[in-house]
């Protein structure tokens, strides 16, 4: 898969690490053999990068019978290697070496024993290493495996190709199509072509030009030759003393290679030039209600506005109704959501379980449903494989869920342990007019003690035709429920306000949670996938 390239071209050291980069970031999410060949490149060009740069390794790759071995004793000018025509010849890759100094750990790297060299001084092949691989056909597997390692570690490519199988299927789908990004380090040699009437040659050439064509190597270099006759050999030898001259193969097959690798994992990402997606930056408010819901949190805020009226009553209430009122449960602490001794007016909340009822089947599927969604909208513009690890990655953590929505809520600091300042008021009050109500009929009752032990009555006061004791008695009654049907109206529109309080306080806990477990790891993927979509494109060039 092509990846759009714009600007100037990253320098090649700052590839591969774009590469290496991209190759752990995929580490797990594509195939491990892709990512196990970028990793691979990284390391063979840290390899071939750390040794002589002066030397060109040129392979002559093809297969029996092409005459690529009789090139390579026309460039040595002797026999050096063995030639054969209907069977494999050449077991080992065999070099021959211009101005070899410094090229021993190049060619221990390459594994390639059989070494000649052809001399030093001034030479316009000077740098040249040549190689003489076996064929890529052979009936020997050990022949291949030997062309298949050297073909994909060599700085310069040369296939000989001969009239009667250039267009063999095996060498164009298993090497030539492979090296589309490889045009700058690969050349195509038609050899034995005076073995084809004239008439025919050119034919021959053209219809391998169109062949190369279609296997993405359009602009390669393509040469007819002949080994025998010597035909074309000239300008195949200048062709390889200018690249050899320039020092530059040994980079510019790193950069292919890289390329290539960077492609390969652009294609196992399926990635197009426009793939990636801006990142989600909220929860949804469909997460946050499924999260409210399964943690409870109506149940609670219902339970703050009851407290709050519970704690009001027994503050402010009629002293009577408040010792009854002792009897009755506090609605939070039924959901063990009582605040810890000495609490602030904070009142941060004792950690741990709630008794908080679990999830209905309903709720449970409503919060199933909206993480889903949430990994379906994070992966959004995410191509696959890469969208179901993102998907996957908001799920990753739901198991951990329940129990810390649960702590969430219960270490929520609620709002209602902190007094109002009129409930102390309104209870002295209430107290007094208790006091005032307790008075009077104590002394209504011991008008009744006179009466009943047949003393002399006394006379009570009035006020108008009403006796003060009754008027205490009644009037202390009368006040003390009149405050407390006022203080219960205050209370309740209190209990509203603390419960409306508590919501935000809860949603904001259950929030925090479903971004901590839900979000963010989905997000933490996309990050990677954004990533690693930056670095292909670095590694691209």
């Amino acid at each position: 898969m092509k990846i759009l390239r714009r600007g100037r071209e990253v320098p090649l050291e700052d590839r591969l690490q774009a590469l290496g980069s991209a190759a752990e970031l995929a580490e797990g999410r594509l195939d491990g053999s892709v990512v196990a060949e970028a990793r691979k490149v990284v390391s063979r060009a840290g390899v071939r990068g750390s040794l002589s740069v002066d030397h060109t390794v040129v392979a002559l790759a093809g297969a029996t019978g092409s005459g690529k071995s009789s090139l390579f004793n026309v460039f040595a000018g002797s026999s050096l290697s063995p030639v054969g025509v209907t069977r494999p010849t050449t077991s080992k890759a065999r070099a021959a070496l211009w101005d070899p100094d410094g090229s021993g750990p190049l060619l221990d790297w390459l594994d390639v024993p059989r070494r000649h060299s052809m001399g030093s001084g001034d030479n316009p092949l000077s740098g040249l290493i040549l190689l003489d691989l076996p064929d890529h056909d052979s009936i020997e597997l050990s022949h291949r495996q030997e062309v298949d390692r050297l073909v994909a570690v060599v700085d310069l490519l040369v296939w000989v190709l001969d009239p009667q199988k250039y267009a063999d299927a095996a060498i164009h789908d298993r090497y030539l199509r492979p090296l589309a990004r490889h045009k700058d380090v690969t050349v195509i040699v038609l050899n034995q072509i005076d073995r084809l009437p004239e008439q025919a040659i050119k034919r021959c050439l053209d219809d391998l030009v169109r062949l190369l064509a279609q296997d993405g190597l359009d602009g390669v270099p393509v040469l007819g030759t002949s080994a025998r006759t010597g035909q074309g050999l000239t300008e195949l030898r200048g062709m390889l003393t200018q690249k050899v001259a320039r020092r530059r193969a040994w980079s510019a097959r790193l950069s292919a290679d890289v390329v290539t690798a960077a492609d390969t994992l652009a294609a196992a990402a399926n990635l197009t030039p426009r793939s990636g997606t801006d990142s989600v930056d909220r929860l949804t408010k469909p997460l946050a209600d499924a999260l409210a819901q399964a943690a409870g949190v109506p149940l609670v805020v219902e339970a703050v506005a009851k407290a709050h009226r519970h704690r009001a009553i027994m503050a402010t209430g009629w002293p009577i109704t408040r010792w009854l009122r002792k009897f009755r449960p506090d609605p939070l602490r039924r959901f063990h959501l009582t605040p810890s001794s000495g609490s602030s007016p904070n009142d941060v909340w004792v950690a741990g379980r709630s008794s908080l009822p679990s999830p209905t089947a309903v709720q449970r599927s409503q919060l199933d449903t909206a993480i889903r969604q949430i990994g379906s909208d994070v992966a959004t513009g995410v191509p696959e494989p890469w969208a179901a690890v993102v998907r996957h990655a908001a799920r990753s953590r739901t198991d951990d869920l329940a129990d810390t929505l649960d702590r969430a809520v219960a270490t929520t600091s609620l709002g209602v342990s902190k007094r109002p300042h009129w409930w102390r008021a309104v209870g002295l009050l209430q107290w007094l007019l208790f006091a005032i109500m307790i008075a009077g009929a104590l002394w209504l009752l011991a008008y009744f003690g006179l009466s009943y032990l047949q003393l002399p009555e006394a006379s009570a006061p009035t006020i108008g035709r009403l006796p003060w004791p009754t008027a205490l008695l009644l009037g202390g009654a009368i006040t003390g429920l009149l405050v407390a049907l006022l203080s219960r109206l205050a209370a309740w529109l209190g209990g509203r306000h603390r419960a409306h309080k508590a919501n935000k306080a809860l949603q904001t806990s259950v929030t925090e949670v479903g971004e901590r477990l839900v979000l963010t790891p989905a997000q933490e993927e996309l990050t990677r996938f954004q990533n690693f979509t930056k670095a292909i494109n670095k590694a691209s060039g």
